[in-house]
């Protein structure tokens, strides 16, 4: 396979958000770097700065397949973070394990006191503990990110045994497999990738949970108790009345991969369905969780 590195350099508060869209346009890896003066900018002449000056940018280098057209990825990531296109460069990738690469960014994580988000080649740290084993493999949804860690909470919080549960935007199918090992009686997984389908799919055969995983172009005609969408501010709005026609009348949804600044948008445009709570928020990005009126 022949990969090409995409470096950009921009301001750190927009580097959270690029580094989910290109994951989503087809990125199979994103590295985040803060720009310091240890690590001056490579792109951008930063002149008059002091080696104590505050520096705002972020250096992210994402790893993509050469036949899928970089710029055009990027572009396509941009657009749907809502920024323009940054300062930055291609780069020619020498053949390189970066299978294994990838695999040393990830650690177990700790989602709460009795579940823990494992990759499949670690062990996990506590046996008696709900242990999600996971391959991301080119799937968004590592249970690293902050969007994703407060889904998780949100469904332990929220799942009480028995009900139906629809993760629309599934990615490697973390939401709809913690779901099913919280509790839930059955978990269905969307998304338009059909290569996060194959992933999900697997992530749950070794999790032996009977998640079910459908590309987006099929019908989803069940209704849930419980949804959940951790994807992106734009598009959870343009989905707006397909996820609330999906959740029953009392049953509750969350929507994630929002952040602060665009929650009150999104919470007007599900207004006329959806009775917010208390918003959960950590490292600028919000879950927003109410009952399907």
């Amino acid at each position: 396979m022949t990969l090409t590195a995409l470096v950009l350099e921009l301001d750190s508060g927009d580097a959270d958000c690029l580094s989910d869209t290109l994951l989503e346009a087809g990125a199979i890896s994103v590295a985040y770097e803060e720009v310091t003066p240890e690590t001056p900018s490579k792109l951008i002449p930063l002149r008059g700065l002091q080696a104590d000056a505050s520096w705002p940018l972020a250096r992210l280098t994402a790893l993509c397949r050469a036949q899928d057209d970089p710029d055009r990825l990027l572009v396509g990531a941009c657009r749907a973070a809502g920024i323009p296109v940054p300062e930055h460069v291609f780069r020619a990738v020498l053949d390189e394990d970066w299978v294994e690469k990838s695999r040393a960014q990830f650690s177990p994580i700790r989602v709460s006191d009795r579940l823990w988000i494992v990759p499949s080649w670690h062990d996990p740290p506590d046996h008696d503990a709900v242990n999600i084993v996971l391959d991301p493999g080119l799937a968004f949804g590592t249970g690293s990110h902050a969007s994703t860690l407060l889904c998780l909470q949100w469904l332990e919080r929220t799942i009480r045994g028995g009900e139906t549960v629809i993760d629309y935007g599934c990615g490697s199918g973390i939401l709809a497999i913690a779901a099913l090992r919280l509790g839930a009686h059955r978990a269905i997984g969307v998304d338009i990738d059909p290569g996060a389908v194959v992933v999900a799919r697997a992530n749950a055969l070794r999790n032996r949970a009977a998640a079910e995983f459908l590309d987006g172009s099929e019908a989803l005609s069940t209704v849930a108790d419980i949804v959940v969408a951790n994807i992106l501010a734009n598009p959870l709005q343009v989905l707006a009345p397909l996820l609330a026609s999906r959740c029953v009348p009392g049953g509750r949804l969350a929507l994630a991969g929002i952040l602060a600044f665009q929650a009150d948008e999104i919470e007007k445009v599900y207004a006329p369905w959806i009775q917010f709570e208390a918003r959960a928020e950590t490292e600028g990005w919000v879950c927003l969780s109410g009952v399907r009126q």
